[in-house]
């Protein structure tokens, strides 16, 4: 997550969009009182003791509203950016096995393990992407969701919003793979469609 004081806006990282891309992007325009929690290739915490222990950078707008307050929160340009619940999955768990060569060997097979027998809902990149956006209702926090699909002009629109400067997002910490649709079968896809289905109706997908 980033917080600019100086240009009044929230960045919400959600796990597997693409957050690095954006966050190189946007820190040419921060200033010195600007907040940034991080916690891949950089690491940065933010200022708040109810994130001291927290070693990653992907805080929820419900966490970071209270240590906001709510005139700023209200006032301040909240945005992210999501992605197909099914391209992350594949994403998800391509990534987790980066060490050992299951997805490699079976990604199908490795695939519904984790979703039908290990299901990690506690791990971070697992979480459902609105879960990051909405409040203890599930009414949506940020001003503005854009799409991993069209990452350029996604981005380009929340420049434009903040009356920034654009610029050519440049690929980090990116994977070569073949289209997420022939990792599916009918069982796998009912089965990442049942669990991230709030994701899917809340953003379109």
């Amino acid at each position: 997550m980033i917080i600019s004081h100086a240009h009044r806006f929230v960045f919400t990282a959600i796990p597997k969009t693409g957050t690095h891309s954006v966050r190189q992007a946007l820190r040419q325009h921060l200033s010195a009182e600007d907040l940034e929690q991080v916690g891949l290739f950089v690491s940065k915490r933010f200022p708040f003791p109810e994130f001291q222990g927290v070693r990653h950078g992907h805080i929820s707008l419900a966490q970071i509203r209270p240590c906001l307050g709510e005139e700023a929160f209200a006032g301040y340009f909240k945005f992210a950016f999501v992605r197909n619940p099914f391209d992350r999955f594949v994403s998800y768990c391509a990534f987790m096995s980066r060490e050992q060569d299951w997805f490699e060997k079976d990604a199908r097979g490795f695939m519904k393990h984790v979703l039908f027998t290990v299901r990690p809902a506690d791990h971070i990149l697992f979480k459902p992407q609105h879960e990051f956006l909405v409040d203890g209702e599930g009414s949506l926090l940020s001003d503005y969701v854009g799409r991993v699909e069209e990452m350029q002009a996604s981005y380009d629109s929340v420049c434009q919003s903040l009356g920034l400067p654009t610029t050519v997002l440049e690929k980090v910490n990116s994977s070569r793979r073949s289209g997420y649709q022939g990792y599916y079968d009918a069982e796998l896809a009912e089965g990442v469609g049942d669990y991230y289905r709030r994701d899917l109706e809340l953003f379109g997908y």
